[in-house]
C-alpha cells in the first residue's frame, strides 16, 4: 500500500515538473494549441496554430525559461497571454473570470497545480488542466478534448470553491484564446425572423467587438452563435488561416474580441453574463458550457468540412443516420382543418414519395380550442371538434396508408386563454407588480422550477404513449424572454438565464433516455436557436420561416459554414414565385421537405417533384454526409454553386443557381473540387422538367478528375432564378 501511495505521490511530483519543464500540447492531425506554465506559476498560451514537429515544441520549452515576454525572432514564443485571466490582480483586459470571496476581496488568482491527459478512444483524447488560489480555496479546472481527425477542440472550464459561504461569480467564460497577427478579420452571422445568418466581415481595430445575445430562449434571433476569425488577411473559400469558433449553450451567449495595444487579440466566449452573477455554493461545481473551435490553414471551406465530420460523428444527435422526407400541412390548411383533410394528405404524402407526414400547429385544446395563435397553447390533447378520433387515430391511419406521422409542438410556451394558465399561473415567468408581456399572444413557462420540467417530459411522453408514438416532432419556440421573473427561484432572480437552460437540457435528456433515437427538429420562429447544445438531443433544425428559394439560398449558404446539410431543414412551399424545379433543387441542398398542396400541382410539376424525391433519395447520403465544397458564393457573384463528394470520392452531387444576373450573363468554367484526379467521372444532368432540354451540355459524357478540377465545366444557366443538378459517378481509375 505504501509502494502505491509513494508512486502516486511520484506521478503527481513529475506532472508538476514535467509541466514547468515542458509545453503541454493539445492536438489534432493538423493543428496544435501549446500551453506553458511559467515560473511564477502561471499558466499560459503560448501557440495555437498548424501542427508543427515536436522538436519546435522543445525549443519552445527552453526557450521560455529564459524569457517571459516575446521575442519578435520567433513568433512562437510568447508568454504574454495567461490562458485563463483572472480580474482583480495585474490583469489589464477582459478577464475569463471574475468573483468576490466571503471577505468581499474581489480578486482571484490562479497557479497550475497538475495536468493529466487521458486517451477516451483511438481519435479523441482529454486534457484537464487544475489551478488554485494560493490563498483562497477555489480551484479552476480546464478542460480540453481534442478530436484528432476532425481537427476540432473542445474547450470547457469547471469552477468550485471550499469557502465557508458562497461567492458570487460576475464572470465564467468557457475559454479565452490568444492571437498574434497584423490584422484580423471577423465574420459575424447576423439577421432576423425570415433573414438569418447574414454574412459580414469586418476588420477588427483597436478595442472590443461584442457578438452576445440577451434574449432567454430564441437566443440567436439576432445574433448567431458563431464566427471566422481570420488573420493577417481575409480568409477564402480555399485559401488563408482562420479559427471558426462556436459555443455549445442554447441561452444567452458572449463572444468578446479585444485588439489590445500591442495588437494582440484574444477572445473570450462563454455564458453571457449580463444579469447572471452567479451565486456558487461551497462544493457546487460550476461547468461553463463548452467552447467548439477548428484552426484552418486552407480558407472556410476546410474550417466547415471539419466541423461538419466532428458534427456527424460527436454534434448532432444520430449524426450519422438517415433523416425523413416529409410533407408538411401547414401553408395548405393553416388552422383549418379536420380527420378528412389529414388523411387526405396521407395519401398525398405517399404520391410524392416522402417518408413521413407531419402535423403542424393548431390541432389541440378543448376549452379553448385552437383556432389561431392566441389560445391553446399549453393544452395538449387533441381538439375533438377537429379530430373526434384522436391522435391515435390518425396514426393508425398514416401507418395504413405506409407512410409515418409526425407531429408540432411547442411545450415551452403558454398562451394566458389556456387551461394550464388557469390552473398554474405560478408556472409563468412574469414580473410581479407589472402587467404581464406578450409576444405572439403568449408567455414563457418557468423551466427552472422541476414541476414544469415534469409537465414538458409529460407532454412528449404522453403522445408517444399513444398507440406506439409518432415517428418525429418539430419543437417551436416562438417568444423571446421579456420581463423575466420566476416564483420558484424567489431571491435569485440572477440565475433564471441559467437555470432556465439547465431544466430545459434536464427535459431533454430524459426524453432522449427514454426515446434515444426519436427524430426531433428545433424550430424556433425560424432561425432563431442553432447551436451544438441542442443538437445533442435534436436530429436537425429550421432554417428560418423565409422559404421563398432566392433568399434561402443565402440562408442555407450561411448555415452551411458551421452545419452540415443533414442538419438543416429546407421545404418547398408557396413563398416566391419561382417554378416548383428551383423551389425544389434549393431545398436539396439540405434536409428536404415539402410543405404544398399537392393537388394543386400540374402534371408536369407533379412527376418533376416525384422524380426529384426519387432522386434526392438514391442521392441524399452523399448531401448529407459528403464534404462540401463552395464554389461560387452568392455573396460575390448573381449565382451560387456548391457541391458534395463521398468520401471515397466515387459520388458527388452539384448544385447550380442562377440568382438576378444582368441580361445574358456569360458565366465562367466552373472548376470541380474534392474529386479524384485519377478517377474518370460520368457528370450527368438530373432534376428536369419532363420535355425540358438539359443545361449542361456534356450531360452523360465522361471527364478525368484532373480536367473537372483544373477546367471545369460551364454548369449554370443564364435564366433568372433557375437550377442546375449534376450527378457525379466515378466510373474508373485511371
Amino acid at each position: 500500500m505504501k509502494k502505491v501511495l509513494f508512486l502516486l505521490v511520484l506521478t503527481t511530483l513529475f506532472w508538476k515538473t514535467n509541466a514547468q519543464n515542458d509545453p503541454i500540447a493539445i492536438e489534432t492531425q493538423n493543428t496544435a494549441l501549446i500551453l506553458k506554465v511559467a515560473k511564477n506559476g502561471l499558466l499560459y498560451q503560448s501557440y495555437l496554430g498548424t501542427k508543427l514537429e515536436a522538436s519546435a515544441y522543445n525549443v519552445l520549452s527552453k526557450e521560455t525559461e529564459r524569457t517571459f515576454v516575446i521575442n519578435d525572432g520567433n513568433p512562437l514564443l510568447n508568454l504574454r497571454h495567461q490562458a485563463y485571466p483572472t480580474y482583480g490582480t495585474d490583469n489589464l483586459f477582459e478577464s475569463a473570470i471574475r468573483m468576490t470571496h466571503n471577505d468581499g476581496n474581489p480578486a482571484l488568482e490562479l497557479i497550475y497545480v497538475s495536468h493529466q491527459t487521458t486517451k477516451i478512444d483511438g481519435n479523441t483524447s482529454e486534457t484537464s488542466i487544475k489551478m488554485k488560489d494560493p490563498v483562497y480555496p477555489v480551484e479552476v479546472t480546464l478542460h480540453y478534448k481534442s478530436f484528432y481527425k476532425e481537427n476540432v477542440i473542445e474547450q470547457w472550464t469547471e469552477i468550485v470553491h471550499r469557502e465557508k459561504k458562497p461567492v458570487t461569480l460576475y464572470n465564467y467564460a468557457s475559454s479565452m484564446l490568444h492571437f498574434d497577427a497584423d490584422k484580423y478579420w471577423l465574420t459575424q452571422f447576423h439577421g432576423d425572423w425570415a433573414k438569418e445568418v447574414r454574412m459580414e466581415e469586418s476588420e477588427l481595430t483597436s478595442g472590443a467587438k461584442v457578438i452576445d445575445s440577451k434574449l432567454g430562449v430564441r437566443t440567436n434571433m439576432y445574433q448567431t452563435p458563431v464566427f471566422f476569425l481570420a488573420l493577417n488577411d481575409k480568409a477564402k473559400e480555399n485559401t488563408g488561416e482562420l479559427v471558426a469558433g462556436t459555443i455549445a449553450w442554447s441561452g444567452n451567449f458572449k463572444f468578446t474580441f479585444e485588439l489590445d495595444n500591442k495588437k494582440s487579440l484574444r477572445i473570450s466566449s462563454g455564458i453571457n453574463p449580463f444579469a447572471s452573477e452567479y451565486s456558487l455554493q461551497p462544493g457546487e461545481v460550476f461547468t461553463t458550457p463548452s467552447f467548439i473551435y477548428t484552426f484552418s490553414n486552407k480558407g472556410k471551406g476546410q474550417a466547415s468540412r471539419n466541423l461538419h465530420s466532428w458534427a456527424k460523428n460527436y454534434g448532432v444527435k444520430d449524426g450519422d443516420k438517415s433523416r425523413l422526407t416529409l410533407l408538411n400541412n401547414w401553408e395548405t390548411t393553416f388552422f383549418n382543418f379536420d380527420e378528412k383533410k389529414l388523411t387526405d394528405m396521407f395519401e398525398d404524402s405517399k404520391t410524392l414519395g416522402v417518408d413521413m407526414f407531419l402535423l403542424d400547429d393548431g390541432w389541440f385544446g378543448n376549452k379553448y380550442p385552437r383556432s389561431g395563435d392566441k389560445s391553446g397553447l399549453g393544452d395538449w390533447e387533441a381538439t375533438k371538434t377537429k379530430l373526434p378520433n384522436g391522435l391515435g387515430f390518425l396514426m393508425q391511419q398514416a401507418e395504413k396508408t405506409g407512410v409515418k406521422f409526425g407531429i408540432w409542438i411547442e411545450p415551452e410556451m403558454v398562451n394566458p386563454k389556456s387551461e394550464l394558465y388557469e390552473k398554474h399561473p405560478d408556472w409563468v415567468l412574469k414580473l410581479p407588480n407589472r402587467a404581464e408581456s406578450y409576444y405572439r399572444t403568449q408567455l414563457v413557462l418557468d423551466l427552472s422550477n422541476p414541476k414544469v420540467q415534469d409537465f414538458v417530459f409529460k407532454t412528449v411522453d404522453d403522445i408517444m404513449q399513444t398507440n406506439g408514438g409518432v415517428a418525429f416532432f418539430k419543437w417551436d419556440c416562438n417568444r423571446m424572454m421579456t420581463n423575466a421573473y420566476s416564483t420558484y427561484l424567489k431571491n435569485q432572480q440572477s440565475h433564471l438565464f441559467i437555470e432556465y437552460t439547465r431544466g430545459l437540457y434536464k427535459v431533454l435528456e430524459r426524453i432522449k433516455t427514454k426515446y434515444p433515437h426519436l427524430p426531433m427538429m428545433l424550430c424556433a420562429g425560424g432561425g432563431g436557436r442553432t447551436d451544438y447544445a441542442f443538437l445533442k438531443y435534436f436530429t436537425e433544425f429550421w432554417a428560418s420561416d423565409n422559404t421563398d428559394p432566392y433568399n434561402r439560398v443565402f440562408i442555407q449558404w450561411g448555415f452551411s459554414q458551421f452545419f452540415p446539410a443533414f442538419s438543416i431543414c429546407n421545404h418547398v412551399t408557396s413563398w416566391g414565385n419561382q417554378s416548383i424545379k428551383f423551389k425544389t433543387d434549393v431545398a436539396m441542398m439540405g434536409k428536404l421537405g415539402f410543405d404544398i398542396n399537392i393537388k394543386e400541382l400540374k402534371e408536369k410539376e407533379l412527376k418533376y417533384t416525384q422524380d426529384a424525391v426519387a432522386n434526392y433519395k438514391r442521392l441524399s447520403s452523399v448531401i448529407w454526409h459528403g464534404d462540401i465544397y463552395r464554389m461560387v458564393s452568392p455573396y460575390e457573384d448573381s449565382r451560387a454553386v456548391l457541391m458534395y463528394v463521398d468520401e471515397s470520392k466515387d459520388k458527388a452531387v452539384l448544385f447550380s443557381y442562377t440568382l438576378h444576373p444582368l441580361y445574358d450573363p456569360q458565366y465562367n468554367l466552373v472548376r470541380f473540387q474534392g474529386l479524384d484526379a485519377n478517377k474518370t467521372y460520368k457528370v450527368e444532368e438530373i432534376n428536369l422538367m419532363p420535355e425540358a432540354k438539359k443545361t449542361l451540355q456534356e450531360s452523360g459524357e465522361s471527364f478525368t478528375g484532373d480536367y473537372l478540377m483544373n477546367v471545369g465545366l460551364k454548369v449554370s444557366s443564364s435564366k433568372v432564378e433557375s437550377s442546375v443538378v449534376l450527378e457525379i459517378t466515378a466510373v474508373s481509375a485511371n
